[in-house]
């Protein structure tokens, strides 16, 4: 298999940007291993601290590997939104192959100082894991909200992000670019969509000439998602779309057999209700590659 590196590399030269989707549960990672292999399409199985506390880091990491070797896709996990080095060393020798190190709620002069200390100190784990530093603010939680924050404030400079690049040997930027962690209500049914700062990431990326990463990226409008990747961003989360299938996909299964007790039998439904969301998302994304395949 490929590595995540060589993967990016391709991703960026084909004008296309890889799938990150965060999971739970053996439903939502199914669901996401599903879509990426009916499309034939690399994926990222992503796993913040909450996740990973949930289910294991040992846990999730041995299952992501079982997929992988029988998959015909490349498959990756990421330790998402890790937020001390204690964490992050812990999913660093669990074999995962990348990390967000998130320190973004500090001072920039502290997450630049912090930040460099932790690439040194994962990397001494695992060489050729990939190391992703955030700057700016996109809030916290992956949620339903009643509404939204503003968006406008915490954006990311092209020069803090040059700046934090340089200093901290960080393989991804995480920029804050008009993305924010969430949905509103009104996205949830569709009434509105997150739009994004298509400017600014084309200056980031031309500032840093990295990998970017586009956090919170569920209900962002679809043109805006394409003007994201050809403006340089490579990898997109995609969470809380695949939250709010997972729970109406078991409200609605549960209302059709209420008087069900196997879970095998009232759950497949629930992986197909999240794949659905992951192959849209997967198709958009790969855009550009699956035209060349077809």
């Amino acid at each position: 298999m490929q590595t995540l590196h060589e993967v990016l590399d391709q991703a960026q030269r084909s004008g296309v940007a890889i799938g990150h989707f965060n999971i739970s549960d053996l439903i939502l990672l199914k669901a996401v291993v599903n879509a990426a292999q009916e499309l034939k399409v690399p994926v990222l199985v992503g796993a913040s601290q909450g996740e990973r506390d949930f289910m294991g880091v040992h846990q999730i990491a041995a299952l992501v590997r079982s997929f992988r070797e029988e998959s015909d896709v490349p498959i990756y996990l990421n330790a998402d939104h890790t937020h001390s080095l204690a964490k992050a060393e812990e999913a660093a020798k669990a074999g995962f192959d990348s990390i967000v190190f998130d320190l973004s709620a500090l001072p920039l002069e502290e997450n630049v100082r912090q930040t460099k200390e932790g690439v040194i100190a994962l990397k001494s784990i695992s060489p050729s894991i990939l190391i992703e530093g955030e700057i700016g603010d996109i809030g916290t939680g992956s949620e339903v909200r009643e509404t939204m924050m503003d968006v406008s404030k915490g954006l990311t400079t092209p020069e803090e992000a040059k700046q934090f690049v340089e200093a901290t040997g960080i393989d991804i930027l995480a920029p804050a670019v008009g993305n924010m962690h969430g949905m509103s209500a009104s996205m949830v049914q569709g009434e509105a969509r997150k739009h994004l700062d298509i400017n600014r990431i084309a200056a980031i990326k031309k500032a840093t000439g990295v990998p970017l990463t586009l956090h919170g990226g569920s209900g962002t409008d679809d043109e805006d998602f394409r003007k994201a990747i050809a403006a340089g961003i490579n990898i997109i989360h995609i969470n809380t779309e695949l939250r709010v299938a997972w729970r109406q996909g078991l409200e609605a299964s549960l209302t059709q057999h209420p008087k069900e007790v196997v879970p095998y039998k009232f759950l497949p439904s629930v992986i197909d209700s999240v794949k659905e969301v992951a192959i849209s998302r997967l198709q958009l994304f790969n855009s550009a590659r699956l035209v060349v395949q077809g």
